[in-house]
């Protein structure tokens, strides 16, 4: 019965890794399209077209 529930355990954990693995490539491909649109209209500012699209 161990022997089961710890397979059984073994399978969760690699599935819950894959999903939050998924997750994560996700949010990094948002980032990254948030990056390039503030990267493409950061001439469009209200100081002159100079300005940075970020403060840091």
């Amino acid at each position: 019965m161990v022997p089961i529930l710890l397979v059984l355990l073994l399978v969760l954990l690699l599935f819950g890794a894959g999903f939050a693995v998924k997750l994560l490539w996700w949010v990094a491909v948002a980032v990254l399209v948030v990056w390039l649109l503030g990267f493409l209209f950061r001439g469009t500012s209200a100081a002159g077209g100079r300005g940075r699209w970020y403060r840091w």
